[in-house]
């Protein structure tokens, strides 16, 4: 109470103006940013609640905000359906395409840094366009594709579908980090009698740590949340789990209820593997920002 009090004096003194006003931009900042996070996670927390919530409870108004919690949706969703062969399904697409993207993604952000070939801009140019192409213009073109060579409908076609929409994505983050790289480091591994492979995965790939995890994140979580190449390049036994709420749409109506708790597993874990990486993450957006 007595730094407190002091600090209230001390705040009340004509000289103490200027940190007046500095405490209340820091306040209205504060306020902004509190404001505008509330209104990024109500979506959310809608979300979560109306998991737990009956049916009745969902739709009435006005809406319930206090209420007791109910895991039958999530009953529903675990212990009948096919929801376990989903899920094997999204994280053997999601981590297969995560670990290939990053694999294919290193040697050709390596190749576009350090070697020396003709095109070299042009190629460079052309990775970074390709991610401008949406993928809902692929559909038809993959699955005619796919089809004539006998992978529609199986994991790996998916997986490849992935790989090939992430990789220029991967290339930019892997190839931003390479370039920070000092190349004398590269020289003097040359001189000891490392290879190019052994600079690639001894030296280089050690270094760019916070880039790989960046990209792998990024790539996991793309991969993990798509919805639109799942539906096309799909079947019964190979549907991943956002094709999988999907089907709580029916003729008879909408399982909101069943939706969200499925949607809510989903979300899980991006959120444990996005927050366990955090600090990986911050690092790889911030490395190469400031050069001194």
């Amino acid at each position: 109470m007595t730094r407190l009090n002091k600090w209230l004096r001390d705040f009340s003194l004509p000289g103490s103006e200027k940190l007046r006003k500095i405490d209340k931009a820091q306040l209205i900042r504060y306020a902004m940013l509190v404001l505008a996070a509330g209104v990024v996670l109500f979506p959310i927390f809608i979300m979560i609640t109306t998991s737990f919530k009956t049916r009745t409870q969902t739709f009435s108004m006005p809406p319930v905000w206090i209420f007791k919690p109910t895991l039958k949706h999530y009953q529903e969703v675990l212990f009948s359906g096919n929801f376990l062969k989903y899920l094997v399904n999204s994280l053997v697409v999601a981590t297969s395409t995560a670990f290939f993207s990053i694999l294919i993604g290193a040697f050709a952000a390596y190749a576009l840094v350090r070697f020396k070939f003709l095109g070299k801009r042009a190629v460079s140019t052309v990775t970074l366009l390709l991610r401008m192409i949406p993928p809902a213009v692929l559909i038809v073109p993959l699955f005619v594709l796919w089809l004539n060579i006998g992978i529609s409908g199986s994991r790996a076609g998916l997986i490849f579908a992935y790989i090939a929409l992430n990789l220029s994505f991967t290339i930019w983050i892997l190839r931003s980090f390479m370039n920070e790289i000092p190349v004398e480091i590269e020289e003097s591994a040359v001189i000891d009698g490392c290879s190019e492979l052994g600079i690639l995965f001894r030296i280089v790939l050690p270094l760019i740590k916070p880039g790989l995890a960046v990209a792998s994140i990024f790539v996991f979580r793309i991969s993990w949340n798509e919805f639109i190449l799942a539906l096309v390049l799909t079947n019964r036994t190979t549907r991943t789990l956002p094709v999988a709420i999907s089907l709580r749409i029916t003729q008879v109506g909408v399982h909101w209820g069943e939706i969200t708790a499925m949607a809510t597993i989903v979300a899980l874990p991006a959120f444990v593997f996005t927050f366990l990486s955090a600090r990986s993450i911050i690092r790889g957006l911030t490395a190469g920002a400031v050069k001194g």
